[in-house]
């Protein structure tokens, strides 16, 4: 265990976890881990491959797909070098300002992704309640401007949070709980005071995910509304459809964020291991979910798949003669 000076006020080196009562295991443990991740890089370039490339899902429901896939490529990849660093070189080391820059990305691409399931929950609003101006409405130049928002809404919230972060002391030990570094874990380690740090920290969240979480379910609820209107059952059936692999989406990134959100709050008594078990499925989850989700459920989707692996076999076979 790394030695600290109580008495330290200045910016410190921190001290990330592994899977406590289990290092001797960590290179064991990486290998899952290293599916996982090359799960969801492989799976969430192919999405936006596809529809960068395939002329026929140029439409606003598969452009916010690319939003959502690329989302959490960037959501993957802010935790791959520190994850992996540690289970397979047992590099706990992370300075503050590469801390503060890790946070800025984890944290940023987790609302930018919350707000892109808010969009997604408009689209299929859109196209079930008002399919004859579903076109008029999501132009575009319209999607475009979407997508600068939901980075500018992402990121600008974190450049306050993270400066009241940077002028916190830190004399206590340096050791973090999870194998990244996030927001209210590093906070806790302050011997500062962090009041202004919890108000701002949680005024974020109430106003990014816990504001998109309200809207999403109201979005849903004129769904169902509207769905019910509809005679044919064979049509509310198709309808409802459509919106399984968002409601899918949305369950998987709120149930752990949830999940971590109590752990954090009420699990101070509970095994250590829980905390970064819960933490690694929380950020991992999601990138390697999804895009099964939405290549199994969107037929689109999975012929583009198809068509893309049928024409790379056939370069292959003609490389081969």
């Amino acid at each position: 265990m790394p030695s600290f000076n109580q008495s330290t006020a200045y910016l410190p080196v921190f001290f990330l976890t592994g899977i406590p009562g289990l290092e001797t295991s960590h290179t064991w443990i990486s290998i899952p881990f290293c599916c996982l991740y090359a799960i969801a890089i492989s799976g969430n370039s192919m999405i936006l491959f596809i529809i960068i490339t395939e002329s026929s899902l140029h439409e606003p429901m598969y452009y916010f797909l690319s939003m959502l896939s690329f989302t959490d490529l960037g959501l993957c990849l802010s935790t791959l070098v520190t994850v992996l660093g540690i289970f397979w070189f047992n590099v706990r080391e992370i300075s503050f300002d590469a801390c503060i820059g890790q946070m800025f990305f984890i944290h940023g691409f987790t609302f930018m992704e919350s707000s892109v399931l808010l969009v997604m929950a408009f689209d299929r609003f859109i196209a079930i309640c008002n399919p004859l101006r579903y076109a008029m409405i999501l132009t575009n130049s319209r999607i475009t401007a979407v997508g600068f928002a939901i980075i500018i809404r992402g990121t600008t919230a974190l450049v306050p949070l993270l400066l009241l972060l940077k002028r916190l002391s830190f004399c206590r030990s340096h050791v973090l709980h999870h194998s990244y570094c996030f927001h209210p874990d590093v906070m806790k380690l302050s011997c500062s005071d962090t009041s202004i740090n919890s108000a701002f920290g949680l005024a974020i969240v109430i106003s990014t995910a816990g504001l998109d979480s309200v809207l999403i379910l109201l979005s849903y609820v004129l769904i169902i509304h509207s769905v019910l209107c509809i005679a044919s059952k064979e049509e509310r059936k198709k309808a409802f459809g459509t919106c399984v692999s968002h409601l899918s989406a949305v369950a998987i990134f709120y149930i752990p964020m949830i999940s971590l959100s109590l752990v954090h709050r009420f699990g101070k008594h509970a095994p250590p291991f829980v905390h970064t078990l819960i933490a690694n499925v929380y950020l991992l989850i999601p990138p390697v979910m999804n895009p099964i989700i939405y290549s199994v459920k969107t037929k689109q989707i999975r012929k583009a798949m198809l068509k893309v692996f049928f024409l790379s076999h056939l370069r292959k076979v003609s490389c081969f003669f």
